[in-house]
């Protein structure tokens, strides 16, 4: 099959992908879809859950892995659609549809790419693609409930929408729940020992810590205080503040490092980690994946957003049509020029580093 005729067949899957529901959680009938581009090329494939997985034809357990990712599940769509987020419309070369751009246009050319390197002999790599779900609310049956039952990966490529530009790292993330405390009482009572003031010093101390370490390809620790709650009623001094603080971590931090540094230094009488398992990723640049790509001619840059990379323990890059900041956005969507170079790009990067 002509590579041509692989980007029109995952135009279509593109379309029948948007036109069905497929929020995190509530995948079974994408899945379906993507196991009927399986039977329909002869492709053998196995479901774990939601998740729909195949390796090339001549798989050699002797030889190193190459995992092709992404995720076929949604966010759910804002209120500022004025499109059918569940229609797939193309108007002037664009494909609109909720999950168009997120990450339905990667989804579908890593499909189409795996589709065409399936039945090649003597490649220096296996392949393992994983179409899977749950990515966007980093649910416990997404790709991480893959990785025991897949091959083992020496290195990804995850599916997200970057322009087709690499992106070497990506940061991780930790959210914290803390407390800020005080002694309650009677609003008409003096009371020295405020809760919502003492707060005040807190939020000051977030906004200044910096921590010492930085990333040639992520920059800083991003620390963002993202949410307050206290008091019940107006006549009330509440016992306690509750803050949740959103932490984007570089490559140069362990989140058990972050954590760790959180609990002995900042001013909070309690602060704790909701999870501990979304670390930053990265690939070394001298690695051929990387080295080919800049051959290529394509820019390589540090990402701030969370993907399936940080399920992954092994180096891992994240590619793909598309642009991120039209992910999550009202009348979402997706040049069909884009995944027609998404396609080629993906082709010519695996002919030169697996062939």
């Amino acid at each position: 099959m002509t590579i041509e005729i692989l980007t029109q067949k995952a135009i279509a899957l593109l379309k029948s992908l948007i036109e069905t529901q497929s929020f995190s959680t509530e995948e079974e009938n994408t899945a379906t879809l993507i196991e009927g581009w399986f039977v329909e090329n002869k492709i053998p494939f196995k479901r774990t859950k939601n998740n729909i997985w195949a390796t090339n034809k001549y798989f050699d357990k002797n030889k190193p892995t190459l995992l092709l990712n992404s995720h076929h599940d949604t966010v759910k769509p804002n209120s500022a659609y004025t499109n059918d987020p569940f229609k797939a419309i193309v108007k002037d070369g664009k494909l609109y549809g909720l999950g168009s751009n997120d990450a339905g246009g990667c989804l579908v050319s890593l499909i189409a790419t795996f589709t065409n390197f399936y039945a090649q002999e003597n490649l220096k790599y296996n392949l393992v693609i994983v179409a899977s779900a749950e990515e966007e609310n980093s649910g416990k049956n997404g790709l991480n409930s893959t990785l025991p039952i897949i091959p083992p990966i020496d290195v990804a490529i995850v599916g997200e929408p970057t322009l087709m530009n690499f992106a070497v790292a990506e940061k991780g993330l930790v959210v914290f729940d803390a407390v800020v405390e005080g002694i309650p009482s009677h609003a008409a009572h003096p009371n020295d020992n405020n809760s919502i003031y003492n707060t005040i010093e807190v939020l000051q101390w977030f906004k200044d810590f910096k921590f010492a370490k930085t990333s040639e390809a992520l920059g800083d620790v991003k620390m963002t205080v993202t949410q307050i709650n206290a008091g019940s009623q107006h006549n009330v001094v509440p016992g306690h503040v509750d803050l949740v603080i959103d932490v984007r971590v570089n490559d140069a931090y362990s989140n058990q490092e972050i954590a760790t540094i959180l609990q002995e230094k900042s001013p909070c009488t309690k602060i704790t980690p909701r999870s501990l398992r979304l670390n930053s990723s990265s690939i070394s640049v001298e690695h051929d994946l990387v080295k080919a790509g800049i051959a290529m001619g394509r820019e390589t840059y540090g990402s701030p957003t969370l993907s399936d990379q940080a399920a992954l323990s092994c180096q891992s890059l994240k590619l793909g049509p598309g642009d991120s900041t039209r992910s999550h956005s009202a009348n979402e969507f997706i040049y069909l020029a884009e995944i027609e170079e998404g396609i080629q790009i993906y082709v010519e990067l695996l002919n030169r580093v697996i062939i």
